[in-house]
Parts: C-alpha cells; sequence; structure tokens
C-alpha cells in the first residue's frame, strides 16, 4: 500500500533496531528459558531479580542504538523513526523475558497463544485502519500499531506470571546480576553476531547505492516472506530449547528427539521452498502492485537460504541446550565476516540480487556447520536408509513441481495446493515420517 520505497525507508531501520537488539536482552531469554526448565523453583526469585536488569539494559540498547544511528550519517527524520521502533524493541524484549518463564515451566500452550497475540492484534489494528482509509495509509500507523499490540501483550504476559510467581517484590542485588551476566554474556555475543549476518545486508544496501531505500524496498518485499516462516521455525525452537535442556541435564537419550523434530519442522519446509519456487512470481504478482517481476528471482534464492534457517533453529537450539556457545560464537563470527565481504562484493554490482546471494551462501554455511558440530559432539549416526529416502523424496518432489508447472494442466492457486497434498503423501509412502511417530512427538511437546 505505501510502495517500495516508503517500506524500504521502514524496513531498514526496523532492521538497523535489530541489530543492537541483544544489549536489551543480553541472553537472558535464553538463559532464563534453559534455567528455569532445569530448576523450575527458581522462577520467582529471578523475576524479582531481573527485571531490575531489564530495565537498565533498556536504557543502555536505546542509547547505543541512536548514538550508532548518529554516527553512520543518519537524518533527524530518519532518528526520529528509528526512536520509536528502538522502543518497540524494547517492549518486545520484555514480552520475550516474561515468555521465557512460562516456557521454562513448560506451559507451551500459553506461551504459544501469547507467541501469536501480538501479531493477531497488529493485523486487527492495522486491518482496521486499512479499511477505514483504504487511500493514504501511512507506514508510521504500522509502527503505532505495533507499539499497541506489544504492550497488551506483554501486560497479559506479566500478569500470567505473576499467577505462577504470586507478588513480585523487585530486588536489587549487585552480586546476583553480576553472576547472571557473566553467564548471559556468551548468548549476548552470540545473539549479536547472528543478528549482524541476517539483518546488515538492508543496512549495507541503503547506504552503499543510491536510491538505497528503493533497492531496500524491493529487497524487502521478498524478504519479509521468508522472515514470517522464519517465525514457525523459531516458535519450533522455541519449544525444543527447554526440552533438549532438561533431556540433556536428565541424561535422557536424546538422539531420537533430534531426528524426529528435525523431521517434522523440515518436511514442511523442503515442501514450501519447493511450491515457492515453482510459483514465486506469481505469488510476488498476487501481493505486490509494483517490482513484483524484479523481486521474485530474490525470494528464490531467500527461499533456497530459508533450509538453512530452519536447520540452524533445530541444532543450534541443540547446542545451545547443550553449552556449547563457544563453538557457536566461532562458526557465528565466521558468519559475519562471510556476510559482509560477499555483500561488499556483490551488492555493488547486483545490488539486492547480491544480497539475497550473500544470505543463501551465508545461512547454508552457517547450517551445514552447525549440524557437522552436532553429529559430532552428540555421536549421531547417518542410517543409509533414512538419507536415501530424504534424497527421494527431495527429487520427486522438485520433479513433481516440475511437471505440474509445465504442463500448465491447472491454475497456479490450484497447483500451489496440488503440489503441497501430493508432497505430503510421498512423506507417509516413503515412510519418512509415521503418524504414531507425530503422535508421540506432540505428547511429548505438550
Amino acid at each position: 500500500m505505501v510502495g517500495a520505497e516508503q517500506y524500504g525507508f521502514y524496513v531498514v531501520l526496523f532492521n538497523f533496531s535489530l541489530i543492537f537488539n541483544m544489549l536489551t536482552d543480553f541472553g537472558l531469554t535464553n538463559f532464563n528459558t534453559k534455567n528455569i526448565a532445569q530448576n523450575q523453583q527458581l522462577v520467582s526469585k529471578h523475576v524479582s531479580k531481573l527485571i531490575w536488569l531489564k530495565f537498565f539494559l533498556a536504557f543502555g540498547y536505546v542509547t547505543i542504538s541512536l548514538l550508532a544511528a548518529f554516527l553512520i550519517g543518519y537524518s533527524f527524520s530518519q532518528i526520529k523513526f528509528l526512536l520509536i521502533l528502538v522502543l518497540n524493541q524494547v517492549i518486545a524484549s520484555f514480552l520475550l523475558y516474561l515468555r521465557s518463564n512460562l516456557s521454562g515451566l513448560h506451559l507451551f500452550k500459553t506461551d504459544s497463544i501469547l507467541s501469536i497475540m501480538d501479531k493477531g492484534l497488529l493485523i486487527i489494528i492495522c486491518g482496521v485502519l486499512i479499511l477505514k482509509y483504504p487511500v493514504g495509509f501511512q507506514i508510521e500507523w504500522l509502527v503505532y500499531s505495533q507499539t499497541m499490540a506489544y504492550l497488551v501483550t506483554t501486560l497479559i504476559a506479566f500478569l500470567l506470571v505473576l499467577r505462577q510467581t504470586g507478588w513480585i517484590r523487585i530486588r536489587y542485588d549487585y552480586r546476583f546480576i553480576l553472576a547472571i551476566l557473566k553467564k548471559t554474556a556468551p548468548f549476548a555475543l552470540l545473539i549479536f553476531l547472528m543478528t549482524v549476518y541476517t539483518r546488515i545486508d538492508f543496512v549495507m544496501l541503503e547506504r552503499m547505492l543510491d536510491n538505497g531505500n528503493l533497492y531496500s524496498g524491493i529487497y524487502a518485499q521478498a524478504y519479509r516472506i521468508t522472515d514470517a516462516f522464519s517465525m514457525f521455525a523459531y516458535l519450533f525452537a522455541a519449544l525444543l530449547l527447554p526440552i533438549f535442556s532438561k533431556m540433556i541435564k536428565d541424561r535422557t537419550e536424546i538422539e531420537n528427539m533430534i531426528k524426529k523434530s528435525a523431521t517434522i519442522l523440515l518436511i514442511p519446509v523442503f515442501i514450501l521452498v519447493m511450491v515457492i519456487i515453482f510459483h514465486s512470481s506469481e505469488i510476488m504478482n498476487l501481493l505486490y502492485l509494483q517490482h513484483a517481476d524484479q523481486s521474485y528471482p530474490v525470494l528464490n534464492i531467500l527461499t533456497i537460504g530459508f533450509v538453512g534457517i530452519a536447520s540452524i533453529y533445530i541444532f543450534g537450539t541443540l547446542l545451545t541446550a547443550n553449552g556449547n556457545l563457544k563453538q557457536l560464537i566461532i562458526i557465528s563470527g565466521v558468519g559475519v565476516i562471510l556476510n559482509i565481504t560477499l555483500n561488499f562484493l556483490l551488492i555493488p554490482k547486483y545490488n539486492y540480487t547480491g544480497a539475497a546471494i550473500s544470505s543463501m551462501i551465508t545461512q547454508l554455511m552457517m547450517a551445514v556447520t552447525q549440524i557437522y558440530l552436532a553429529y559430532k559432539i552428540f555421536n549421531l549416526k547417518i542410517i543409509p536408509k533414512e538419507a536415501i529416502k530424504w534424497v527421494l523424496f527431495i527429487a520427486i518432489i522438485l520433479l513433481q513441481g516440475y511437471f505440474i508447472k509445465e504442463r500448465n494442466i491447472m491454475s497456479w492457486q490450484l497447483s500451489f495446493f496440488v503440489n503441497i497434498i501430493l508432497s505430503f503423501v510421498w512423506v507417509f509412502v516413503l515412510r519418512i515420517i509415521k503418524f504414531e511417530q507425530i503422535n508421540k512427538f506432540l505428547n511429548q511437546v505438550f
């Protein structure tokens, strides 16, 4: 509705607000989820002592983000817009921290509802605005709608945590806070590095190219779709972190859980990648009135990279639960260097397509490295029969998608859903997964 250039103005600043976002959390969410899952009796003590720290970290995050924006030469209008976005990130960080307590207590249904509540409210608020003002919608309204949605959901999350902990008395404990920061610092560094190599491409596009907001907007038209898919993978990982943490602490056999979770997440991911690659042009023309033909090749590239993102959410979560933060930090540091180097080389020549290629290569390399590390640390075994099934499955759905596309015997909307249905049929024909395995996994999670 607002056009690629105005959306590009927003999305560049939004991604900039995420780069230093780890300062407002400093790894507390991941640490808290893991720690509460292993020591549920500590939830009341931790909440009362960590709320104060969250306010302190939020102040530091806002200050550093605005200072960095000033140093790289953002205009006054950009910094003013950025201020609202960083405040939104502060509220969102409080929401994630509160949810980590519920997740650590294994209240997964409650956590899952909260995880979609802010998005649901945002859709409702923006939907009303769009219906009331079909012409003249302003990008600022999206940001203000986010603020309202975050505030309401955070308040509800706080009340739900209070229900578990009883009345919270905020206490300042210098030694406790210092001890927590020492433990969470590796989490914070890891999150920072991962955020840089996934978000810096927008900032580099805007800074390196003339009319950078327009190019960033075209890139964002495709990126936002894979970013939305990532929410599903992220929620999956949020469920797995406390489960992996508890199983590792209890020395429970974990290999079957790893393989089941990877299978259940990656099957829909591969199917999604296939249908998008064969229908990317139609999808982008359905969603956008401008620049669809420029952004659909970007969507194809980023979608392939999404396989890496989903894999990282499984195996990176496993390594995090096991405490292999040093290795993950080194891998992510290499990812930052790789991504920035590729962007410097490819953006001037291929602009938004170059940024997409850089992202895809980085995500796939990070995934391969983390999978290798997980297999080595946990002594996981590759079963040839299962590997052959996966190769067959991927080959079959690609040939199926190509055949349906080339024959052009039905509308693209119908072929989209036919491809998805047939692909899931192949899952069970090849016996990659069984119904009883899905039921057992869901019972274990919920």
